[in-house]
């Protein structure tokens, strides 16, 4: 009757050393670390920089305990911060001959202590809040009239564009702040460029003045629900190139969020340098497609010869040579939605395949279309410093929105190229509004008291089980302590960000993993003074508190992930850790209490008593009642 086959107990095997697999990480700590990353998007950190920063540690002396490339960063752990200081000077004087213009960011890091087999199976330890480990928090101010300033540029080119394209002639287009003003010559001039705006610029609103000269003045500005639209895409394209840039950096579980209607939070935990902290959040980069000056002046400037012709600027390629661009944009990053490598079809030359939205797709049909044989040049400006990535030659008009950068690229420098437009720009620039540290000594204070909440509820629960239930007891204690291990594994395997809210939530757990504990015992005593045979009122007694520890989890359970779905912040990281303690606690409570019952309790074939502590049976009133019934003759 209460008896496991094999299978319930290898489950139970299988689902313990997972758990005590993935929670030791969690037991060895973190230690201090150098960690290089690239500082320019068309830098790339790779075998060769590893071997350099490993003969500059040998030569000053400087042994790490482990050296090696992860992802996109090379990564050296030491014993001691005051090698970890050693190293960080070392490595910046090696990789860094200016300093004005660092290729490389080298930032103070930490990193597990966890051996080499455990980081074979992927066990990582539990990833740490801001309040926990400690790091830094940001308050950014995004510049909206930027971002629409930006918008309105924009808009001025597609009506200059547009207008041509319809053969409407104008008297000039210019744009003051976020309004574009045109000048026309006479009325049917002027309904024609009105019709025109209504019909394929649904964002802009017209206004007719007339002007001294006699000319009309049509003046188109953004429409309020369009300048809304524009500042919510102009967010959350910052929070993405945020989270593109920063990921690079390899901080454990950053924190983006929006705040409002302009602002963006920042929290990087374990970064306790601001002022790297600071030049991270400034590598967010801008792409722009400019054509190439060919003319005569634009030569003699590329090679030094003379002076940078007037509306052109000179920047450098990857080779540092010299290539004098057009100041006109004619795309940004905002224009492309997808970026791979590839190759040529016929040469099996290595290219980058470009996509453009609509619009991007238009403007691409008609520069390419009257630009055959120049070049054009993608410029990354990476803070307001630009450099070229590429500059091929237009072969052809291009439609369609698919666009093929070709031409002196290796496939190492496609994948690279690929990668950088991909990465996405800014839509608006941003400023630091708010500012301040964390400290890791107040996060390893944090985590103490947290830690000494849950271990002495714990104790306290334990205590009382043992007490009040004897042998019951001490099997829920062991499927509480169960509990808590899966929930530590689950979390770690996940790679959840653990803060206060969530150490709170770890002690609730156990309050509502010990409930179904006390369900089931309190269960068994009813069915043991109802007069069942011991082994039957075990059997009884599971069979039955399952439904009422069912549909009381599930209750909690959908509260929890409303909190999860709406919530953010500390109210997130709170509804993580319940959720997945509700599920380790139906697991432990009821499936490894039964088996350890079953265990203890099931090899007895003749069971006479059980150790569930006073089995308060009720007092025989049968006389009290014939009395009664007696009376009411």
């Amino acid at each position: 009757m209460n008896r496991f086959p094999i299978w319930k107990y290898a489950i139970l095997v299988v689902a313990l050393l997972v758990g005590v697999l993935y929670t030791l990480p969690n037991f060895f700590g973190e230690a201090p670390a150098v960690q290089v990353s690239s500082a320019k998007a068309t830098v790339k950190v790779d075998a060769a920089v590893e071997q350099r920063v490993r003969e500059a540690l040998q030569a000053a002396g400087v042994v790490p305990d482990l050296l090696q490339l992860e992802g996109t960063s090379v990564r050296a752990r030491f014993d001691t911060p005051d090698n970890q200081l050693k190293a960080k000077d070392v490595i910046e004087k090696a990789l860094i001959p200016d300093p004005q213009d660092p290729a490389y960011i080298v930032a103070l890091n930490l990193v597990s202590r966890s051996p080499a087999w455990l980081s074979a199976i992927h066990a990582a330890p539990m990833y740490l809040g801001l309040d926990l480990r400690g790091g830094v928090h940001f308050m950014l101010q995004v510049d909206m009239q930027a971002a629409l300033t930006k918008k309105a540029e924009s808009l001025a080119g597609d009506l200059r564009t547009t207008l041509r394209d319809k053969n409407i002639r104008h008297g000039g287009i210019a744009r003051e702040g976020d309004n574009i003003d045109i000048r026309l010559r006479d009325a049917a001039t002027l309904t024609a460029a009105r019709n025109l705006i209504t019909d394929q610029f649904p964002e802009l609103q017209v206004a007719v003045s007339s002007e001294p000269d006699g000319m009309q003045r049509l003046r188109a500005s953004i429409k309020p629900e369009a300048t809304r639209k524009v500042q919510e895409q102009a967010l959350k394209q910052n929070i993405t190139t945020l989270h593109n840039r920063i990921n690079e950096l390899g901080v454990a579980e950053p924190v983006i969020q929006q705040q409002g209607l302009d602002r963006i939070i920042v929290q990087l935990p374990g970064v306790q340098d601001t002022a790297k902290a600071k030049d991270i959040l400034g590598r967010t980069a801008t792409l722009e497609v400019r054509m190439v000056d060919e003319g005569t002046e634009a030569r003699a400037a590329e090679l030094g010869r003379g002076p940078v012709p007037f509306g052109d600027e000179k920047y450098l390629d990857r080779n540092g040579q010299a290539v004098i661009v057009k100041k006109q944009v004619i795309l940004t990053g905002e224009n492309l939605t997808d970026a791979q490598p590839g190759f040529d079809g016929q040469t099996q030359e290595p290219t980058v395949n470009l996509t453009l939205d609509a619009k991007g797709s238009r403007i691409f049909k008609d520069i390419t279309r009257e630009n055959v044989g120049k070049r054009m040049a993608i410029v990354l400006f990476e803070k307001g410093k630009g450099e070229v990535v590429t500059a091929p030659v237009i072969r052809s008009e291009i439609g369609g929105g698919r666009v093929q950068i070709s031409g002196r690229m290796t496939t190492v420098e496609a994948n690279d190229t690929a990668l950088l437009l991909r990465a996405g720009s800014l839509a608006a620039p941003m400023e630091i509004i708010e500012e301040f540290t964390i400290g890791p000594s107040l996060g390893a204070d944090n985590i103490q008291r947290g830690v000494h909440s849950v271990v002495w509820g714990m104790a306290a629960i334990a205590a009382f089980m043992c007490v009040y239930y004897m042998l019951f007891g001490v099997f829920s204690t062991l499927a509480l302590g169960v509990n808590v291990l899966l929930l530590v594994a689950i979390l770690s395997m996940l790679q959840a960000t653990l803060t206060l809210p969530g150490i709170a939530a770890m002690a609730l757990a156990l309050g509502v993993a010990i409930d179904s504990n006390v369900l089931i015992n309190e269960r068994i005593r009813e069915e043991l003074r109802a007069g069942a045979a011991p082994q039957a009122a075990i059997a009884a007694g599971y069979e039955r508190a399952w439904s009422t520890i069912l549909d009381s989890n599930v209750t909690t359970l959908i509260a929890g992930l409303a909190l999860l779905a709406f919530g953010t912040g500390p109210v997130r990281g709170f509804a993580v850790v319940h959720c997945i303690g509700i599920l380790t606690s139906m697991f432990s409570a009821v499936f490894f209490s039964r088996g350890l019952v079953n265990l203890w309790y099931g090899r007895k074939k003749k069971l006479k008593s059980v150790a569930i502590g006073q089995v308060w049976k009720p007092e025989d009133t049968s006389g009290l009642r014939s009395v009664a019934a007696r009376g009411d003759q």
